[in-house]
């Protein structure tokens, strides 16, 4: 496969620091490949109306909708993390959603063109991003956010403006609780209350850890994966929580939190926090007196080369709890990896969402599809409402991450979670997640 091809615009935020029944499936053979600059849109002949503009007998649609001109390609945006310490989780769904552009070659006939923006894994990063994307009239969706810190304001930029943005890291269950789901907003990544009890499971029955403590670093992701890891760790295991802390983002300096969990040493700490943060927080609870013989534990933020490097040595013997992909299949290794490698360059997946984002742009594609309008001129009409209800209509939908379908509040996950541990490469064998040259996340639990 010759990668690369993908019709696409780069046009990052200005920052200061910035398949269902009956569709093909990911195996299917892909339609043709789109070139590598963006086709000219034909100038429209006197006695043929332009295809950009809607005629009267085309839907107006209550949130309005994308007129896409014959040869002119349906646009796309996204709004990941491809800046800072935390840029192999974006940069990793952003080569997903691309591969599946590749592969997918044209919807109804035009080619896909990516926006990008930068959400900085951030409210303001994410506000940004969001209301850069809404304001071009022919983004038909979003793939985003990163993170859920930034998914909470993006989200409701997007349904304001009546534009569907699906995640696929996303993982706060606030986003999709009925109180404050936004209309628009799905997401292919799992939701958090999977993941917290999965962790708390393995702690108390795997580790035979009795007590645990927490950190989180403020951001909804983190903040709400560790209660729902508190909560169940005390449910399910009888445990007890010796302490819940927390540190800023931009802290450096993580000893008072450690010296004051060390007071009463927990058998587990769970740090569910994000690639700079964690790899500061295990280096110093490992230099840290009373802590020598507490586990230590992250979740799917920390899963990337970056954290690896960046801990060193201190990292080895560090569980992580993240979203299993060892029942993928043969299309997710044998088509999905190659391709992946090609694009991005990378010997091994850069964080743990990529094909969370491959998902999510193969349904965005199904639900245009299903609801756009072709007309005679080879121009589409996608009525952006109808768009949404064709998304969340979606059910048993053949992923890489398993059958999905949507809930009511854009819960689409076919949620499966893993537990991996840092171990040197030569150990860790077919097992290996994101990695360095020395080190990778193993995944150990639950056994196949």
């Amino acid at each position: 496969m010759k990668l690369g091809s993908v019709a696409f615009a780069m046009m990052l935020a200005a920052m200061a620091c910035t398949p269902g029944a009956g569709t093909p499936g990911p195996g299917s053979p892909a339609a043709s490949q789109p070139t590598s600059s963006e086709p000219a849109a034909s100038e429209p002949s006197s006695s043929e109306p332009a295809a950009s503009e809607p005629s009267a007998s085309q839907p107006t649609g209550e949130f309005g909708t994308v007129e896409v001109a014959s040869g002119q390609p349906i646009k796309l945006g996204t709004a990941l993390v491809i800046t800072t310490a935390d840029a192999d989780l974006g940069t990793d769904s952003q080569y997903g959603a691309q591969v599946a552009a590749e592969i997918k070659g044209q919807v109804l006939g035009h080619d896909i063109e990516f926006v990008f923006q930068d959400d900085q894994c951030s409210t303001e990063g994410g506000t940004t991003a969001a209301q850069a994307l809404v304001s071009d009239p022919q983004i038909v969706a979003v793939i985003g956010t990163s993170c859920s810190s930034a998914g909470i304001p993006a989200a409701q930029i997007t349904s304001d403006a009546g534009i569907l943005m699906v995640s696929p890291s996303n993982t706060a269950p606030s986003l999709t609780a009925p109180e404050t789901h936004e209309e628009f907003y799905a997401r292919t990544a799992h939701n958090d209350t999977v993941q917290g009890a999965a962790m708390a499971t393995y702690a108390c029955e795997e580790l035979g850890a009795e007590t645990a403590a927490t950190v989180h670093d403020g951001s909804a992701y983190a903040e709400q994966l560790q209660q729902v890891f508190a909560d169940e760790f005390v449910a399910q295991c009888d445990g007890r929580i010796t302490r819940q802390e927390a540190v800023a983002p931009t802290d450096t300096d993580m000893r008072t939190v450690l010296t004051t969990i060390a007071a009463d040493p927990p058998d587990l700490l769970y740090y569910p926090i994000f690639t700079a943060g964690g790899a500061l927080m295990t280096q110093q609870a490992r230099q840290t007196s009373g802590l020598e013989d507490t586990e230590l534990a992250g979740a799917d933020g920390m899963q990337s080369p970056t954290f690896l490097e960046a801990a060193g040595d201190a990292a080895l013997g560090v569980y992580a709890s993240g979203p299993d992909l060892a029942f993928a299949g043969d299309f997710y290794s044998d088509e999905f990896l190659p391709a992946y490698e090609e694009l991005s360059g990378s010997a091994s997946p850069l964080s743990v969402f990529h094909a969370h984002a491959f998902d999510a742009a193969n349904m965005i594609f199904q639900a245009i599809e299903d609801s756009a309008t072709e007309n005679a001129d080879g121009s589409l009409t996608i009525d952006r409402g109808a768009l949404r209800d064709a998304f969340f209509a979606i059910e048993g939908f053949e992923g890489i991450t398993g059958n999905l379908s949507c809930n009511e509040t854009g819960d689409c996950a076919d949620p499966k979670i893993s537990v991996a541990v840092v171990a040197p490469v030569a150990d860790a064998g077919d097992d290996c997640g994101a990695s360095t040259e020395e080190v990778c996340f193993q995944r150990i639990w639950p056994e196949d």
